[in-house]
């Protein structure tokens, strides 16, 4: 349970068809996470964007396209993030992970 105060955000910036043992990236990044009893995260899915090899993917109604960006977010403790970072690097494979100091305030709760 997050408390208000000093937490990290972390930002993993992934393409749509990247693959771990036949299962999208993003996926079995978001499977570890809820394993790993991280507070919250969330998945979004871009409609355009471009990558270290500089080849713009969008999305166009004649075309599908499975190299789409992917963006997973999370803010968790300092602690839970040092202790789960070294997986999410080989889980992340060409991805690439932003850590980002954040103050959170979590409303009280009736």
């Amino acid at each position: 349970m997050l408390t208000s105060g000093k937490a990290l955000k972390v930002t993993l910036y992934l393409s749509d068809g990247a693959k771990h043992h036949g299962v999208p990236v993003y996926t079995s990044l978001l499977d570890f996470l809820f394993k790993s009893g991280i507070a919250g995260a969330t998945v979004f899915k871009g409609v355009a964007g471009f990558g270290a090899k500089h080849r713009i993917h969008s999305a166009h109604i004649l075309e599908i396209s499975d190299h789409l960006p992917v963006v997973i977010q999370f803010i968790e403790s300092r602690e839970k993030v040092e202790a789960i970072l070294p997986e999410l690097e080989k889980l992340a494979g060409s991805g690439l992970i932003e850590v980002n100091e954040t103050n959170i305030i979590v409303p009280h709760r009736n």
